[in-house]
């Protein structure tokens, strides 16, 4: 009776963001020349009014037509065939790595290991908590005693992950490495859906998804998730099409012989997955990625962790721009190149955000505009482009892209403007683990741009009516201003302290009880059932033909 009752935690699906969704010729069609024409009208037809303010705005086109158009090409395209052979086993090292992860954590992982079905694999913890300083080091010594495992202790420090990593393969010989992060639970196949890829000698590593179990838990794990979703749905799909499948760091296989050709895991770079597969690409291997969830691990739980580890992925992404130089670098194939420009350069969309957001309110306090148009001129220009764009994305991800992450990829501007900065000026930064515990505490400081965007925003219309009154320019504006404010709200929401979000949640029960009140279904009482009829009677307000309630 008790189970009967309990709600079971929400459990992402793990199938639908990987089904194979082929965006149909048409769309990628269409929305390339819908971008295209925005573009050239904006920068070539429209009649500018401030100089400044226009460039600024061609420029952020320009980046948003290169992150469309790449996107599209990306997406577009069939699903490739990968030669395997099951019965290719050779013996695999499995690496996992842990630097001060609860001891709970790193045991559930070591017991899912070994339980993966496979005829010759050793497992290996590279335990970097004493180079990281964690108390529990020794701790996860006596574990790896008890499960019957190997543990491999580093006590010189460098690298961090990579060099964690470089260091197991000098004490191991196995012809694969698989590396597990120490939250990752593989299923008992892991090895036997991606091993037999591995039979192609050009292949030097296997990429599978990153899937987040706890995705339920709370308001940024599912945000989290959603974005997760898009990444490892069509995105690294598109980039397995174009044998560019970035290395993740984590559940993934690399032959030994392809590593030890490029001096091991890149430890120049905090973003040493991606940098390293980067090399592998330039040496004239292949990559695979792997459709599947073989692999289970957890989402950062709290604002602070997730805020954390964002800013670590965009300063490693932008570290690749201008540490290597993507463009004139040798070894990559166009393709590749222009798929890894464009993954990295994403992580500049912060510069462009900002700008884009101030314009509005520019406009509201000072009258400044960046063209004369008018406003359904404009409308009819932006909309189609706007509206086929969001279509694509979620047909290309199968409608699983939310509105959450939408509103997260374009509230973090003041993550990736951090990062810049940090790779500008050749900050030292340092590899931390994401926190697998939630952190409690208030940290709407990291929220403060957009909650300084808004309180000006509150005060650009007021200025703005005043000056006016409601023109339909002051209208027009205040759409925009209105625009970023809606999707700011969700990120300080989620950077607030829990009392207040339960606070917030609290006015915003009546409105749930009401949005999920029992719906009187109408009963079909004579005439054939059909489709559509079916539909019409659990409808809310529809009643169907043939209803008589």
């Amino acid at each position: 009776m008790t189970s009967a009752t309990t709600p079971q935690p929400f459990r992402p699906d793990d199938k639908q963001f990987l089904r194979d969704s082929h965006v149909p010729y048409w769309l990628v069609l269409i929305n390339t020349l819908l971008a295209i024409s925005y573009f050239v009208i904006i920068a070539f037809w429209l009649p500018y009014s401030s100089g400044w303010l226009f460039t600024v705005l061609v420029i952020g086109q320009l980046y948003f037509l290169w992150q469309s158009l790449t996107f599209l090409y990306t997406v577009y395209g069939k699903k490739v065939h990968h030669y395997k052979n099951a019965s290719f086993t050779p013996p695999v090292d499995i690496f996992i790595t842990v630097a001060g992860e609860p001891i709970e954590t790193v045991r559930g992982t070591v017991l899912a290991t070994k339980a993966m079905v496979y005829p010759n694999f050793s497992i290996t913890i590279l335990n970097d908590g004493y180079v990281a300083g964690k108390d529990n080091w020794q701790d996860i010594e006596r574990l790896a005693y008890e499960c019957g495992i190997s543990c491999i202790t580093r006590k010189t420090p460098g690298g961090a992950k990579a060099g964690n990593i470089n260091n197991g393969l000098r004490h191991t010989h196995a012809p694969f490495i698989v590396v597990f992060d120490a939250d990752y639970q593989p299923h008992t196949d892991f090895l036997t859906q991606t091993m037999p890829y591995c039979a192609d000698p050009n292949v030097a590593y296997i990429q599978t998804p990153q899937f987040y179990y706890n995705a339920g838990l709370s308001f940024i794990t599912r945000v989290a998730w959603a974005q997760q979703q898009l990444f490892y749905g069509p995105i690294v799909r598109g980039k397995d099409r174009l044998n560019a499948t970035t290395l993740c760091g984590t559940n993934m296989v690399i032959r030994r012989s392809a590593l030890e050709k490029i001096g091991g895991m890149c430890e120049e770079s905090i973003a040493e997955d991606l940098a390293t597969g980067m090399f592998l690409h330039q040496q004239g291997w292949k990559s695979i990625y792997v459709p599947k969830v073989l692999a289970e691990g957890l989402a950062p739980e709290d604002f602070f962790s997730y805020y954390k580890q964002q800013h670590r992925w965009a300063r490693g992404a932008l570290d690749i721009i201008f540490r290597y130089n993507l463009v004139f670098c040798r070894g990559l194939t166009f393709r590749q190149r222009i798929l890894y420009l464009s993954s990295v350069s994403y992580f500049l969309s912060g510069i462009i955000v900002i700008a884009f957001a101030l314009i509005p309110l520019i406009y509201l306090f000072f009258g400044i505009v960046p063209f004369d148009v008018a406003t359904m001129t404009l409308a009819l220009i932006f909309l189609p482009y706007i509206i086929t764009t969001l279509y694509t994305i979620q047909r290309a991800s199968n409608y699983s892209f939310t509105f959450g992450s939408l509103a997260f990829s374009i509230s973090m501007f003041n993550i990736h403007l951090s990062a810049l900065a940090s790779a500008l000026l050749r900050h030292k930064s340092v590899f931390a683990v994401t926190s697998k515990k939630a952190l409690n505490g208030n940290f709407l400081y990291l929220a403060l741009p957009q909650i300084l965007y808004i309180t000006l925003a509150a005060i650009a219309i007021v200025v703005g009516i005043s000056r006016e009154g409601l023109s339909p320019s002051i209208m027009n504006n205040i759409a925009w201003t209105t625009i970023y404010v809606s999707v700011f709200i969700p990120f300080i929401y989620a950077a607030a302290p829990a009392q207040r979000r339960s606070a917030i949640n609290w006015f915003k029960q009546p409105f749930r009880r009401w949005s999920n009140r029992p719906r009187r279904r109408i009963q079909i009482v004579h005439g054939a059932p059909n489709p559509s009829a079916s539909f019409a009677s659990t409808d809310q307000g529809g009643r169907g033909p043939h209803s008589n309630s």
